[in-house]
């Protein structure tokens, strides 16, 4: 099951599909973003069928993989959901 923000606002569980495990937590961070860099990545998110906060993942691990950053726990980046 996928919580939201534990009670110290830091953390949600993974389920293990998702790389993760029910132990395994995410960090939340405070992102400061352009309101033109905002909106441009809602609208992406949206074309692909993703949340904006998985939007951003899905990129983050992209990055991290084409500089050679690959991590067990980066997981793998999932394809756009389809109706």
């Amino acid at each position: 099951m996928i919580s939201g923000a534990s009670s110290e606002g830091d953390s949600e569980s993974v389920p293990e599909a998702w790389g993760g495990d029910e132990v395994n937590a995410h960090k939340s961070v405070l992102l400061r973003l352009d309101p033109a860099v905002r909106d441009a990545l809602a609208r992406w998110a949206s074309d692909e069928r993703r949340s904006t906060n998985a939007q951003i993942v899905f990129l983050l691990r992209r990055a991290l993989a084409d500089a050679g950053w690959p991590s067990r726990q980066a997981g793998q980046v999932r394809p756009p959901r389809r109706p």
